[in-house]
């Protein structure tokens, strides 16, 4: 992580993505509003105060047509121009209004916090078997394969109605994608994963169930409803957004209280505290680092700096929640703070639409850790952090169950 003379890009690699705010603590001083480029090759604008992002995330001058995407990332250094196949990206979180209206309102019943909240006695269920699975395995296991992945994958999965041998393939091509992964990798992962998913389309289309793909499926709003193109990349953004985010928050949070007994004793004295708790945990070391990718559609000043048009802008969720201006003491872990405000599942239009599912599986994830295994203790060095500038997660999490 090197900060270069002020007029070249700061250059991202694995030190960045082992402590970001590290970067940030500097930027925000000197360079709040800078160019970056990360390990793809992509340079672009990067937001890194609490007030810049904010409003950067609600700004329409700041845009989201994934049409556009591989022209501006081809001509600002991108070594990978497709990320995704195509008929994975036409989701809400890649589209602007009227678009992205639609898209949501015709997907936003399903995860209706009343919806959501439903689910709690099944999330519940699945986590005791985890826990008893993992205390079997134990005494020393990794946190993230033995609970963090496998709680939030098989809660989503459930909803989606995706089968049971299918998961583990998924969490491959999902971090795959997800990571600064070789082109041809990348394609393969996602060649397979528009087959599979547009197969499970068609089967819920033919087939409808229970599940919530099958209820999208069936969604109409005034006579609207979505392609089965539209319906896939839904699905797509559901099963990614719907497992990626929880298992890093989990992991993130549990390394977090590892290292912090004190607050982690105020939580097993107290686990009603839990729920704030997680609010603080996604503040503090929360599971997407720059948010998706926005471009400007016209010359947009941020923090008396003007941005020109067609350049890619990506706002820093993990810099603006670490930002002194917002929250006293940012590096300080407090399960008590007042938290309100943090832009963890982003802000505007594009919040997070499955930010209450999360909190619901991270509240019900870290009760029944902490009551099943009090002396949980680090087995050795976490694992280095994932190299994406989106997703903020550990590759390993060793930890001893019992002491």
């Amino acid at each position: 992580m090197t900060v270069e003379h002020d007029t070249r890009p700061v250059r991202l690699d694995q030190d960045f993505f082992d402590d970001p705010d590290a970067l940030y603590r500097e930027l925000r001083d000197s360079r709040p509003v800078t160019r970056a480029t990360g390990p793809n090759g992509l340079t672009f604008w990067m937001v890194t105060r609490y007030a810049d992002a904010r409003a950067a995330l609600n700004d329409p001058r700041l845009q989201k047509d994934s049409r556009r995407l591989p022209e501006l990332l081809q001509r600002h250094g991108a070594t990978s121009i497709r990320q995704f196949a195509d008929s994975l990206v036409g989701h809400m979180l890649n589209a602007d209004p009227p678009d992205h209206t639609r898209l949501r309102k015709l997907v936003g019943r399903a995860f209706t916090v009343r919806a959501i909240a439903r689910l709690r006695p099944r999330i519940e269920e699945i986590a005791t078997s985890l826990a008893d699975a993992a205390e079997q395995a134990g005494p020393d296991v990794d946190l993230l394969d033995a609970f963090a992945f496998p709680l939030p994958m098989t809660v989503i999965s459930e909803i989606l109605g995706v089968p049971d041998d299918r998961r583990d393939e998924f969490r491959e091509w999902s971090n795959t994608l997800l990571t600064n992964s070789p082109d041809d990798v990348r394609g393969a992962a996602a060649g397979a994963m528009a087959q599979f998913l547009t197969g499970l389309v068609a089967d819920k289309a033919a087939h409808p169930g229970d599940d919530m793909l099958s209820e999208i499926v069936r969604a109409s709003e005034d006579g609207d409803s979505l392609s089965p193109a539209e319906v896939t990349a839904m699905a797509f953004l559901l099963l990614v957004a719907g497992h990626e985010t929880t298992v890093n928050l989990i992991g993130n949070g549990m390394l977090a209280l590892l290292r912090d007994p004190g607050q982690r004793a105020l939580l097993q004295a107290d686990p009603e505290r839990v729920p704030q708790a997680v609010e603080e945990f996604l503040r503090y070391d929360g599971p997407v680092n720059l948010a998706t990718i926005r471009f400007t559609d016209e010359p947009v000043e941020i923090s008396g700096v003007t941005v020109p048009a067609g350049e890619i802008v990506l706002v820093s969720l993990i810099g603006a929640n670490r930002d002194p201006d917002r929250y006293p003491e940012p590096t300080r872990l407090d399960t008590a703070r007042d938290t309100s405000g943090h832009v963890a599942f982003g802000y505007g239009i594009h919040h997070c639409l499955g930010a209450p599912l999360a909190r619901l599986e991270a509240d019900v994830a870290f009760r029944t850790l902490l009551g099943r295994f009090p002396d949980m203790a680090l087995a050795g060095e976490p694992g280095r952090h994932r190299e994406s500038t989106l997703i903020h997660g550990l590759t390993a999490l060793p930890v001893r169950l019992t002491g």
